[in-house]
């Protein structure tokens, strides 16, 4: 008989193995998960629906807090712990219970049993019951408690298209649940029992009561005190459904691309910085045209990890192609490149700071570029020609460099660089922008600048590289650390956008190394800026080409560029270990052989036209009305600048002279305050141009 009892064992648990392995638990549901992007702590920037539209985010225990996970246990399973999935003594006094009032008052599911009927949804027949504890039992064989628990807290309903803990907190509380309250955690429990008949925003009063039940039965175990139960009870519901999180959107759609399957994608964002700057971006659409947008991009020099990734101010705004990505779009960059052009010109001993070029009227063959304001500045230094941005020295160290080389540099620093069809090989007008380029490839190669020229792909996230890996991790010389540094060193004394003077002038905070862009017919304007611990990136434009001749890089991108810098955390002014040396460029005279750069070829013309050498004012023109102070109600400096005649030029303020270097074509006069002035410039042979202008 014990041979037979035996046999009979073995063949009953052979049984149930072969049904267990026929028959698995459906565990579709849990695999098929709405995707989660998260910022740098962990906080959704942007969910994804599964493909039915639901709303399901993977929840573990450890994500809980403890009192929500006391009170579920305390309200639905007291046992859980202790028994195997069925609870016999919760089925017999449900029994009880059931015959004494003559009906069904109270159930026996176990939260396992729970688990059975979410994963596989029934009709609530005394057939589906039994089917639920049969797979209940094989749940519990399968898989630990703390499984079973992170099972229910993912599928557990919340009403409408809500599944899961995870998804009621953010929809409800707009928090995790690690960080539940005794109240809001006692909501979240009853809710799964009845959720369209529940729901705090449509049913307040029902979901009250239904609070209070669990909170009683808590007090009753002993896991929160009479006095707890009294406060929890005298909090408000939540009277609206927060929309789901919707941060970096068009990051977070190529994130989700190039991780397919993956539930939960963490990023380097940075979710507060990432939301004010989608709201700067917001308010500063205001003052654009109806079909322009804008994008930005932040990076952690340090890390170069992206803080911020704006595509555009607003993805639903078709009026805006709010759709489309614009840190991904190919643009012309206009003279946004020219900082590394210089940088390879020190490289390359072609330039120096101190290096004297002419900015006249030049041809190459049959190329003559011309500067923005369509004047000519005469004689002046390497440095002077890259903070103003002047073309013709640009073009001319481009002749010295190499368009090829120029375009190969930039390649192998990872730039995607896409050249007209008509004329595919580079040529001299690369030097102002005739190639197209992303914003997100400018603003690697600028945090290369802040990096000692060693430009490596931006960090997006902190997930292992997907299979093949898009891009490669080394990072690559683009220039020397000493031509970096001087590049930067340059771009720190561009002057920064009217009323956002530095030098004692309004603005306050970290110096900034900027180069602004504007692309021809005025359809791009770019404005880049590095300091200490970020490089930040801006464009502003129409995505559909449309030219906007009244903006361009200095006076539309360059503001905004200045306000996202006001929302970073202060920093130092000097770059990472370059001290002192890093807060002026080198201004001691160059070797004997970089006095003075000429046209590389004898078949380059210079043309000198009659007034190319006269000298004038570029700024402040006549008649021009100054505001007396900047942004931030503090006086402001006015920024002057002279061009051609011979230096040293003296600059007079109703005819008294003003302390200024001589050697610079720029400088800063603070007005006493309001009223009219007469500003006046001379240079060394007499020669005077003057303006009058009203402060107001």
């Amino acid at each position: 008989m014990l041979f037979i009892g035996t046999l009979g064992a073995a063949l009953f648990l052979g049984l149930v193995l072969v049904l267990d392995a026929l028959f698995p638990p459906p565990l579709a549901r849990l695999t098929e998960s709405s995707v989660a992007v998260l910022d740098r702590g962990g906080t959704p920037l942007r969910l994804f629906a599964t493909t039915g539209g639901i709303w399901r985010l993977p929840t573990v225990p450890d994500q809980v807090s403890q009192i929500y996970l006391d009170l579920l246990l305390a309200a639905e399973d007291k046992r859980f712990y202790h028994h195997f999935g069925v609870d016999p003594l919760a089925v017999v006094r449900a029994v009880a219970g059931n015959l004494t009032a003559g009906r069904v008052v109270s159930g026996a599911s176990t939260l396992t049993m729970q688990v059975a009927r979410m994963l596989a949804p029934r009709p609530r027949t005394l057939k589906a019951k039994l089917i639920e504890a049969v797979r209940a039992l094989q749940l519990e064989a399968r898989y630990d408690k703390t499984t079973l628990l992170g099972f229910y807290l993912t599928l557990a309903p919340f009403g409408g298209t809500l599944e899961g803990l995870r998804s009621a907190t953010l929809t409800f509380y707009g928090k995790p649940p690690r960080e539940l309250t005794v109240a809001e955690a006692a909501l979240l429990v009853a809710l799964p029992r009845a959720p369209s008949r529940l729901r705090p925003d449509r049913w307040a009063e029902q979901a009250r009561r239904a609070r209070t039940e669990v909170l009683r039965k808590a007090v009753a175990a002993g896991v929160i005190t009479a006095k707890a139960a009294i406060e929890a009870e005298d909090e408000p519901m939540p009277a609206l459904r927060q929309a789901p999180p919707f941060s970096a959107p068009h990051l977070a759609e190529r994130l989700r691309a190039a991780y397919p399957g993956q539930a939960v994608i963490r990023t380097t964002l940075d979710g507060r910085l990432q939301r004010e700057v989608e709201a700067l971006a917001v308010r500063e659409t205001r003052s654009l045209h109806p079909r322009a947008g804008l994008a930005v991009v932040v990076v952690d020099n340090a890390s170069r990890g992206v803080l911020v990734a704006l595509g555009a101010p607003a993805y639903f705004d078709e009026a805006r192609n709010g759709p489309i990505d614009m840190t991904q779009a190919q643009r012309s960059p206009g003279s946004a490149l020219k900082p590394f052009l210089y940088g390879l010109g020190f490289d390359d001993r072609v330039i120096h700071p101190e290096t004297l070029v002419s900015d006249v009227s030049t041809r190459f063959g049959g190329y003559a570029p011309a500067n923005f304001d369509r004047g000519f500045h005469g004689e002046l230094t390497v440095r002077e020609a890259l903070q103003q941005s002047l073309n013709v020295p640009a073009v001319m160290v481009l002749d010295r460099v190499g368009p090829a080389r120029f375009a190969q540099a930039l390649r192998r620093a990872g730039a995607r660089l896409l050249f007209p069809r008509a004329d595919p090989n580079p040529g001299l007008p690369l030097a102002l922008g005739g190639v197209g380029i992303t914003l997100w490839d400018m603003t690697t190669l600028y945090t290369g600048l802040a990096r000692n020229g060693q430009v490596a792909p931006l960090v997006v996230t902190t997930e292992p590289a997907p299979t093949p890996a898009p891009t490669p991790a080394e990072s690559v010389t683009l220039m020397s650390p000493d031509a970096a540094r001087q590049v930067v060193a340059i771009l720190r004394g561009t002057p920064p956008p009217p009323g956002l003077m530095q030098d004692g002038g309004a603005r306050r905070g970290p110096r900034i190394a900027m180069k602004t862009g504007t692309s021809y017919g005025f359809r791009d304007a770019w404005a880049f800026g590095i300091t200490t611990r970020h490089t930040v990136g801006v464009w502003v434009g129409r995505p559909d080409g449309t030219p906007s001749p009244d903006r361009y890089g200095r006076n539309t991108a360059a503001p905004l560029l200045y306000k996202v810098f006001d929302l970073l955390p202060e920093q130092r002014e000097e770059l990472p270990d370059q001290g002192e040396s890093a807060a002026t460029p080198i201004t001691e005279p160059p070797p004997a052989l970089l006095r003075r750069l000429e046209p590389g070829n004898p078949d380059r013309r210079v043309i000198a036209m009659p007034d190319a050498e006269k000298l004038r004012l570029i700024f402040p023109t006549p008649g021009i009305v100054v505001d007396w102070v900047g942004l931030d109600g503090e006086p402001a400096p006015l920024m002057m600048i002279a061009a051609g005649g011979r230096r040293p030029l003296t600059w007079l303020i109703d005819g008294r002279p003003l302390a200024s270097p001589p050697t610079r074509r720029e400088v800063l006069w603070q007005p006493p305050g309001p009223g009219f002035s007469t500003v006046t410039v001379l240079d060394a042979d007499g020669r005077a141009a003057s303006a009058e202008i009203q402060v107001k």
